[in-house]
C-alpha cells in the first residue's frame, strides 16, 4: 500500500489578510482530503505564534467560534534541517513531521518570502512561490519596476517611504497621475489599506491608511477598464487558465466587495472577449509569471481599455482559494477541476524540490 504524503496545511498568521487565510484554508482542506492526503493542521495566530490544530479545533475556527490563539499547550516550532519536522513545546519529546508543507499564508509573514525561506531552512518541499518570487510578487514596487524594464504595460505610479511623508504633495501627485488615483500599501493584498483619492479631502486619510500598514506606500493611476484575471501554474514551463472578468458595482474592487458584499460584484468565466485577446492576456499572464520568478501558482490582474490595451495591474503568488476566489475557479472552467489542481500543486512542490535538491552546496575543484 503507497504511503500517504503528511501534508502541513499552514493557514492564519500574522497579517491583516488573516480571515482571509482561514477562509480559503477550509477549502484547500477540502481538496486534500478528497486526494486522500494525510493532513497536519497547523494555524498561525495573530502574533505569529505557531500552533498545531486538531480536526475538531479545525471545525469551530472555521465556523468563526475559536480564533488559532485558544489553543496555548499545541504551540509548536520548526527545527532547522530536518526534513520537515516540528517539536511541541509543552512536550519537547513529541516530533511532528510534514512531508510537504501547503501555505495558503496571504500577506506579509507568509506571502512574501518569509514562511518560504523557513520551509528551506527546516529541508521540506513547500507548495506556492519560491522566496525571491514571493517576495518580489508582494512587493508592489520592486513588482512594477520588473514589470516596467521588461516592458510589459503597467499603470503610471510614484512610491514613497514612511520617511518620506513630509515629501508627498497633494497638488504634484495630482498633476503627474490625474485624478482619481489609487494609495495603497506596498507589501498588502486583498485591497486592504487601499484607498480611492478623487479629491484633497479624501488624500491625507488615504495616506495614514495605507501607511497603518506598511512603511512603504504606492501611489497609482486609475486605468479605466475591465478587470480581467488569469490564473498561472507550473515552474520553468507555466501554463494560463482562460481569463475570466470581476464586474464590479460598488466604486472599485475594495476587501468588503471581495469577501463581504453579496452584490459589490460578479464575475464573469470565461470573460467573454475575442480569441485573440485571450491569446494576448493569456501571453502576458505567464511573461509577467516569469519575469517576477515567480513558480507554482499566481493568479495574474489586468486591466483591459476601451482602446483595448492589455494592462497588467499585479500578480498574487498565493492567491485566495475561498468559494469565491477567481484562481481555482478559472482552472475548474479551463478543465482542470479542484481535486486535480490540488494534486497538480503538490505535485510541483515536489518536482522543484528534487531539482534544488542536485544543486551542488560545496565547492570543490
Amino acid at each position: 500500500m503507497e504511503k500517504k504524503l503528511k501534508i502541513g496545511l499552514i493557514f492564519g498568521g500574522k497579517s491583516a489578510e488573516h480571515e482571509v487565510s482561514i477562509m480559503s484554508a477550509k477549502n484547500i482542506y477540502g481538496g486534500l482530503k478528497l486526494n486522500r492526503y494525510k493532513i497536519i493542521l497547523i494555524g498561525i495566530d495573530k502574533k505569529g505564534c505557531w500552533r498545531l490544530v486538531s480536526k475538531d479545533c479545525f471545525q469551530n475556527i472555521i465556523k468563526g467560534l475559536k480564533k488559532i490563539s485558544d489553543f496555548e499547550n499545541k504551540k509548536i516550532a520548526a527545527i532547522p534541517q530536518s526534513n520537515g519536522e516540528f517539536m511541541l513545546l509543552d512536550n519537547k519529546k513529541e516530533i511532528i513531521k510534514i512531508d510537504i508543507a501547503f501555505p495558503i499564508l496571504h500577506g506579509p509573514f507568509g506571502e512574501d518570502g518569509t514562511a518560504q525561506g523557513m520551509f528551506k531552512i527546516i529541508d521540506v518541499p513547500f507548495v506556492g512561490p519560491d522566496v525571491l518570487g514571493a517576495a518580489i510578487g508582494m512587493d508592489k514596487v520592486l513588482m512594477k519596476r520588473i514589470l516596467k524594464e521588461q516592458k510589459i504595460p503597467i499603470a503610471d505610479f510614484l512610491y514613497f517611504t514612511k520617511n518620506q511623508k513630509r515629501e508627498i504633495n497633494y497638488n504634484k501627485i495630482a498633476d503627474c497621475l490625474r485624478l482619481p488615483f489609487f494609495v495603497k500599501p506596498a507589501n498588502l493584498g486583498s485591497s486592504v489599506g487601499i484607498s480611492k483619492v478623487n479629491n484633497q479631502n479624501e488624500f491625507q486619510n488615504a495616506i495614514d491608511d495605507a501607511f497603518k500598514y506598511d512603511k512603504k506606500i504606492i501611489i497609482e493611476e486609475c486605468v479605466v477598464g475591465r478587470e480581467i484575471e488569469c490564473s498561472v501554474l507550473g515552474n520553468e514551463e507555466p501554463k494560463a487558465s482562460i481569463p475570466g472578468e470581476v464586474k464590479l458595482n460598488d466604486e472599485f474592487y475594495s476587501y468588503e466587495t471581495k469577501y463581504i458584499s453579496e452584490d459589490g460584484a460578479k464575475t464573469e468565466i470565461p470573460a467573454k472577449l475575442p480569441a485573440d485577446t485571450i491569446e494576448e492576456i493569456k501571453k502576458m499572464a505567464v511573461k509577467t509569471f516569469k519575469a517576477l520568478d515567480c513558480e507554482g501558482m499566481g493568479r495574474v490582474d489586468f486591466f483591459l481599455t476601451k482602446q483595448n490595451q492589455i494592462i497588467v495591474n499585479e500578480i498574487n503568488t498565493i492567491p485566495g482559494f475561498t468559494a469565491i476566489s477567481m484562481y481555482p475557479k478559472l482552472w475548474e472552467a479551463s478543465g482542470m477541476p479542484f481535486k486535480k489542481l490540488i494534486s497538480e500543486l503538490v505535485e510541483l512542490a515536489l518536482q522543484r524540490f528534487d531539482r534544488d535538491k542536485k544543486l551542488k552546496t560545496s565547492y570543490t575543484k
